[in-house]
């Protein structure tokens, strides 16, 4: 594990980790020096492209992005998001992290969900990966509509242990998606590495924002 996951990893219970999203070096560069963390999010399929869902995002569209982002960041953690089916397996994962993370020079990859065998396998290759749960929008049927996880006692006991489980695979943190915030704080609690929320409370490590909504 390299010093810079390290030293995020050092943060939890210490201070609060300021994180945005970014998708191209002018705003990489404006917010870099204020964060600890900077994503490439998906989302860049609705905020920059109008898609109805980041299930359209493809694999070439995160690299270009994160190739002018890496230009603009020198501080934070960069942090890529693997974009819908291309770590439906354990060796589709490795092979599309190495190639965004050869082409951009990202410190990370996120994937979301349980996928525990994929980060294992990307984990053991060094490989930082973060997880995402709850709320996970490449998997999300838009016409159910989106929803808050985790309400019943059944549901929030399954994310906790997916939580668990994640972080045993090998994850450096996991982002706490849209559940509730008692169940946040909780997990928080529970795992030695950081949480980062979306909707998730104030008691995680760290909130992610999309730098458009923190800009208004």
């Amino acid at each position: 594990m390299n010093k810079k996951i390290i030293d995020f990893i050092k943060k939890k219970n210490k201070s609060k980790i300021i994180s945005l999203t970014a998708y191209s070096k002018n705003i990489a560069s404006i917010i870099d020096k204020h964060c600890d963390l900077i994503l490439v999010g998906d989302s860049l399929g609705s905020v920059l492209y109008n898609f109805s869902s980041t299930k359209k995002v493809t694999l070439d569209m995160m690299i270009e992005h994160s190739k002018s982002v890496r230009q603009g960041v020198k501080k934070s953690l960069l942090v890529v998001d693997m974009p819908h089916n291309t770590y439906r397996n354990s060796r589709e994962a490795l092979n599309n992290a190495k190639k965004i993370i050869s082409k951009t020079k990202c410190d990370a990859v996120k994937l979301e969900g349980a996928k525990l065998s994929q980060i294992r396998a990307l984990a053991s290759s060094g490989i930082p990966v973060m997880g995402h749960v709850g709320f996970t929008p490449q998997s999300v049927n838009t016409l159910a509509g989106y929803k808050v996880l985790g309400r019943t006692e059944q549901d929030a006991a399954r994310i906790l242990q997916e939580c668990k489980d994640i972080e045993a695979a090998g994850a450096f943190a996991v982002v706490l998606e849209m559940i509730p915030a008692e169940l946040a704080q909780e997990i928080s609690q529970k795992l030695a590495i950081p949480t980062i929320g979306i909707g998730a409370g104030a008691d995680c490590d760290g909130q992610i924002l999309v730098w458009q909504d923190f800009a208004g």
